[in-house]
């Protein structure tokens, strides 16, 4: 067997199938090994009954590109927490979200996050690596193998910058659509804005939600909370999520995390309404979640609720959202790689 770090998970079923006729087996193989991969989501080669006994034995040790969990909490709401040991011993944390009629994977698309968000833990610890598309895509298996149930949504919202790793995340959302058949309109990039890259992602032209984590509707406020947008003035990445509207043809998505008396007061809710009048868009409106590394508080439900309804008396369109897997620190901005939760 050749020595490789190449793993079997993230080729497509014509790479599959090159790669098995190259081990001396029938082209029709690459189909099943195809499905067992992606459809049963097998661990080893081994697991494969269909494939003959001495090839299972001669490439039992064959890299599939699975991770293993190291650790899983689940919440009170049956929201699960995942820290998953990748290949190298990195870890990396997977959200698997139920309700009665969806179940949710928030992935993971870096080792940590460069970014620095002031209101999340993951910004607050360190930054190793992009994660390969195998990685991502490994992440949604995994849920859909602890919980026995097909996944529907997919959300790249977990630890990490995904347009920061622009070419394996669009890898993965072929491979999520195409290979393992979950729909492109059920699965979600969130970004907090990266000079250049929202265009370039616009122009493969994918049929996915587009979110972009605003939080501030002015450029001040905005820089305090999230560092990197002092590279990214606020009315050029609004000007961008536009174009990005006409290139693909779908709205913009815009996160707004609600902090109690720093960015929730009604005439900041005017600024927002300002700043997205005529646009084809959406807001999410999501009350903050704490971490142990800061003090900032949750909005009261008074203040949630006359800023929504602004928004809603200035044609905006919006909606809050509150966190599921809040008791695990599996919520949104809580995402921290430990060994232990």
């Amino acid at each position: 067997m050749p020595l490789t770090q190449e793993t079997l998970l993230g080729k497509s079923v014509d790479e599959l199938t090159t790669w098995i006729k190259q081990q001396g087996q029938p082209g029709y193989r690459g189909k099943q090994l195809h499905q067992w991969l992606y459809q049963k989501g097998v661990r080893s080669l081994t697991e494969i009954s269909v494939f003959p006994k001495a090839f299972r034995e001669d490439f039992k040790d064959y890299p599939i590109g699975r991770s293993n969990i190291n650790h899983c909490t689940i919440a009170p709401d049956k929201t699960r927490k995942y820290l998953l040991s990748l290949a190298d011993g990195l870890i990396i944390e997977t959200v698997g979200i139920p309700t009665a009629k969806r179940l949710t994977v928030c992935v993971s698309s870096q080792v940590g996050c460069p970014m620095n968000c002031d209101f999340c833990a993951t910004g607050k610890g360190e930054y190793d690596r992009n994660l390969s598309s195998a990685e991502i895509v490994d992440q949604v298996l995994t849920v859909q193998e602890d919980f026995q149930e097909r996944v529907s949504h997919v959300v790249f919202m977990g630890m990490g910058e995904p347009l920061l790793n622009t070419k394996e995340v669009v890898k993965a959302v072929k491979i999520l659509n195409q290979d393992v058949g979950i729909g492109q309109r059920s699965l979600t990039i969130s970004t907090v804005g990266i000079p250049k890259k929202i265009l370039e992602l616009a122009h493969h032209q994918l049929q996915v939600t587009f979110a972009v984590s605003l939080h501030a509707a002015n450029q001040k406020l905005r820089e305090q909370l999230i560092p990197s947008a002092k590279f990214y003035p606020l009315p050029k990445l609004l000007a961008d999520c536009r174009k990005y509207v006409e290139i693909t043809g779908r709205r913009v998505s815009f996160e707004y995390i609600l902090l109690g008396g720093v960015n929730d007061l009604p005439e900041q809710a005017i600024e927002l309404a300002k700043c997205l009048k005529g646009f084809q868009s959406h807001v999410n409106l999501i009350p903050y979640n704490p971490i142990e590394e800061v003090d900032y508080q949750r909005s009261n439900a008074e203040s949630i609720n006359i800023f929504k309804t602004i928004l809603e008396e200035k044609n905006i369109a919006v909606s809050v959202r509150y966190s599921r897997g809040l008791e695990a620190n599996a919520a949104c901005g809580q995402l921290r790689a430990m060994s232990r939760v």
